[in-house]
C-alpha cells in the first residue's frame, strides 16, 4: 500500500545522511521532498500542510542542531510526527460491562463490511469472546446470505431472520438481535449494516436509526483504503451524520497510494481501530500508529512479526529446539516441524515485508515464489526417517529416489542438503554465543540476493575465502554470514 511513499521517503533520507550537519536550506529541501512524496500519495492538504509544519518547528530547533547525528534525528522526528498523523496511541475496543458488547459496522458499499465482520468476529472468537454476526444489511442482494458463508468459515453464528434483498426493516431485525443475544449469551454482538454506492441522507437515516434502537458501544467506520482524497470527504460524512467511535481500514494490501490511511485519523480525530491486510479472515490485526509508521519508513514491525511468532511456536517446544541446536542434534525432522510451523503465521511475502530493510528487496519479495516452501517440505518428505536425521548416508542414488519422489531434481536436493548444513553450523555457533546475520542462507527460506532454496543459481562461480585480517569475521564471511552492520544501512538476519 506504501510502497511509492516508503520508497520516496527511504531516498530522501538517504540524500540527507551524507550531510555532516543540517543548514536550514537542507531542512527545506527535506520538507519539500516529504511535502511532494505525501501529495503524490494522495494524502489530504490540510494533513500534509499540518505534518510538515510539525516537522519544521522541530527540525529547525535545538533538538536536532545539538544532536550528534542530526540527520537521524530528523527521521526520528518523520516518525514521531507520522504517528501523530496516524492516531497517536493505539486504542482498543471499548467493552460493555454488563450485558453483550455491541459493535455496529457502518460504511459504504463496496468497502468490505461484510467480509470484515467477519474477520472480527473471528479474531474476537480467537480472544476468547463469543460473537454472533447480525444481518442487518436488507438492501444489497445476497448480502444476508453472503453473512451467512462468512459466518460459517469463521465459525461463528449468525442471526438471520430476514432474507433481505430489499425487503425487511433492519432496525427491527437489530433489535431483536440483542435480545437473542442477551438469551443465548453471546458476549458480542456485530451489527453489519447497510451501504450505498453513495452518500445519500436514506443510507444516514437508517444508520442512525440502528444506532439509537441498539445503543452501540463502538460504531466502527469501514473504509476502503484505495479511494484516496474521497476518504476524507465519506468519513467527514459519516462522522457527523452517525457518530463514529473508531476506523476499520481495508485493502491495505492493495496497490494504491494509501492517502486515506494517513488522512481519515487526522480528518476525523477518531482512531483506527483495525486493518484488514488480505482475502483471508486471518488477514486482519489490530492498528498500531507506530508499526504503521516504522512499515513506512522501511524500518521494519518486528514487534508484529514476534506476536505471529508467539501464537504459533509454544515455548516448551522452542526450549527442546534451542537444546539440540546447541547439542549439534538439530535434523532435517526438526526442521520441517519448524517450517510446518513458520507456515501458519501467514504468507512468507507478508513476514519478509515486516523486517527492517524490506523495501530494498522489493523485486525479490514480490519474485519470491511461495510454493517454493512447498518443495522443500516435499523434498523432505521424501527422504526416510534415517536420512532425514543422518543426512550424511545420502549418496547419489538416494538423492535420485529422493527428487523423482518429490517431482523435483538432484541439484535442488543437493542444494536443500548443502544449506541445511551450513544454517545448522551457524545455529550451533549462535547457541554458544554468537550472534552473526545471516546472508540468506537458511534452507527452504528466501535467498535474499535473489535465488532461492532448491533452486540452481546460473554462472555460480565459487566463492573465494575470505582475506579479511579479522579471524572471527574472516569465518563468519566463509560460511556465508554477514555480521551486523551499522549506521543506515538494513539487513536481514535472525
Amino acid at each position: 500500500m506504501f510502497g511509492n511513499l516508503s520508497d520516496r521517503l527511504v531516498e530522501t533520507f538517504k540524500n540527507l545522511r551524507s550531510k555532516g550537519k543540517l543548514s536550514a536550506a537542507d531542512i527545506d529541501a527535506t520538507l519539500r521532498e516529504i511535502r511532494r512524496a505525501l501529495l503524490e500519495a494522495d494524502v489530504a492538504l490540510e494533513v500534509v500542510k499540518t505534518f510538515v509544519g510539525a516537522i519544521r518547528e522541530r527540525a529547525l530547533g535545538d533538538e536536532v542542531n545539538k544532536a550528534l547525528n542530526p540527520a537521524q534525528q530528523v527521521v526520528q522526528i518523520v516518525n514521531e510526527e507520522l504517528v501523530n498523523i496516524l492516531g497517536g496511541q493505539q486504542r482498543k475496543l471499548a467493552f460493555a460491562k454488563t450485558g453483550p458488547t455491541v459493535i455496529m459496522l457502518a460504511g459504504l458499499q463496496g468497502s468490505g463490511k461484510t467480509t470484515l465482520a467477519g474477520k472480527l468476529a473471528k479474531w474476537l472468537k480467537d480472544q476468547g469472546q463469543t460473537p454472533v454476526l447480525v444481518a442487518a444489511d436488507l438492501q444489497r442482494p445476497n448480502a444476508v446470505n453472503q453473512l451467512q458463508v462468512v459466518g460459517e468459515r469463521a465459525g461463528v453464528e449468525v442471526f438471520a431472520p430476514e432474507l433481505g434483498n430489499g425487503k425487511g426493516d433492519p432496525v427491527k431485525v437489530s433489535k431483536e438481535a440483542i435480545k437473542f443475544a442477551e438469551k443465548k449469551q453471546f458476549s458480542v454482538v456485530i451489527v453489519d449494516t447497510a451501504g450505498r454506492l453513495g452518500i445519500d441522507e436514506e443510507l444516514m437515516s437508517q444508520a442512525r436509526d440502528i444506532r439509537k434502537a441498539v445503543d452501540p458501544d463502538e460504531v466502527l467506520f469501514v473504509i476502503d483504503s484505495m479511494i484516496g482524497q474521497d476518504a476524507v470527504n465519506v468519513a467527514k460524512a459519516f462522522e457527523d451524520g452517525v457518530g463514529i467511535t473508531g476506523v476499520v481500514l481495508t485493502k491495505l494490501d492493495g496497490d494504491a497510494r494509501g492517502g486515506a490511511a494517513l488522512s481519515v485519523s487526522s480528518v476525523t480525530g477518531k482512531p483506527i481501530i483495525f486493518a484488514s491486510t488480505g482475502e483471508g479472515l486471518d488477514a486482519f490485526e489490530p492498528f498500531y500508529p507506530d508499526r504503521m509508521a516504522s512499515r513506512i519508513l522501511d524500518m521494519g514491525d518486528i514487534l508484529t512479526l514476534i506476536e505471529q511468532a508467539q501464537k504459533q511456536f509454544d515455548d516448551v517446544e522452542a526450549a527442546k529446539m534451542a537444546e539440540k541446536i546447541a547439542k549439534n542434534e538439530f535434523t532435517l525432522e526438526d526442521f520441517l516441524e519448524q517450517m510446518q510451523q513458520l507456515k501458519k503465521m501467514g504468507s512468507m511475502k507478508d513476514l519478509l515485508a515486516k523486517l527492517p530493510g524490506a523495501g530494498q528487496m522489493k523485486n525479490q519479495l514480490e519474485n519470491f515464489d511461495e510454493k517454493e516452501i512447498d518443495r522443500t517440505e516435499a523434498i523432505i518428505r521424501s527422504m526416510t526417517p534415517v536420512e532425514r536425521r543422518q543426512p550424511k548416508v545420502l549418496n547419489g542414488s538416494r538423492r535420485l529416489r529422493i527428487a523423482k519422489g518429490s517431482g523435483t531434481t538432484v541439484t535442488e536436493v543437493n542444494s536443500l542438503v548443502n544449506r541445511f548444513e551450513q544454517a545448522a553450523k551457524m545455529m550451533k555457533t549462535v547457541a554458544k554465543g554468537g550472534m552473526p546475520q545471516m546472508g540468506g542462507q537458511m534452507p527452504g527460506m528466501p535467498n535474499i540476493g535473489g535465488g532461492f532454496v532448491g533452486k540452481a543459481k546460473k554462472n555460480d562461480k565459487k566463492k573465494k575465502g575470505s582475506k579479511s585480517g579479522n579471524p572471527a569475521k574472516r569465518a563468519a564471511e566463509n560460511l556465508g554470514i554477514t555480521p551486523t552492520q551499522g549506521g543506515s544501512g538494513s539487513s536481514f538476519g535472525l
